[in-house]
């Protein structure tokens, strides 16, 4: 089931996840692609991919690092990883290690497979894949396992006031 939600710019009562909130507020325009989730799927990226029919490299998973002390998001193709050392020299840092998943879903206010780029609860820094530039538009999670969001990456790069860099790298 796909669900075009296009552009609404009042909040919906009790309705959708704080990234299509954000979304709404700002007037960016995006698809919502809802699947069911299945909870046994070893990779909740490449399960939205197959599911939704989507090439994993349109498909971006969002991973939290802390780069010297500092909590940083890094978002890269599903059919990849997380470059540590990409995104460290990304954001002029020395170091970058995965944070930790309490860490992560306390900040961000999701929980993992299904944290979003947008509405997080404490805006991190944000390093986009330069690879998102090569398409029209880019899946991410919508903030819940089995919710994607379509839309353009340069709305994204707006709204996570995100720098792009080339911080994926192959599985």
């Amino acid at each position: 089931m796909v669900e075009n939600v296009g552009v609404s710019k009042k909040k919906r009562s009790g309705k959708g996840t704080p990234a299509t909130v954000m979304l709404d507020q700002a007037g960016v325009p995006y698809t919502v692609h809802p699947y069911e989730h299945n909870p046994d799927a070893e990779s909740y990226g490449l399960e939205a991919a197959e599911v939704l029919g989507v090439a994993p490299e349109r498909v971006f998973k969002t991973l939290m690092a802390d780069v010297d002390g500092e909590l940083t998001v890094g978002i890269v193709p599903v059919s990849g990883t997380l470059d540590l050392k990409a995104l460290a020299a990304a954001v002029g840092g020395k170091r970058a290690g995965m944070a930790d998943v309490a860490t992560a879903e306390r900040v961000t206010g999701y929980v993992v497979g299904g944290i979003s780029p947008l509405g997080q609860r404490k805006r991190s820094r944000t390093v986009l894949d330069d690879s998102a530039l090569s398409f029209d538009t880019v899946y991410i999670s919508g903030g819940r396992r089995g919710l994607d969001i379509e839309l353009a990456p340069d709305d994204l790069v707006k709204l996570t006031d995100a720098i792009t860099a080339p911080i994926g790298r192959p599985a």
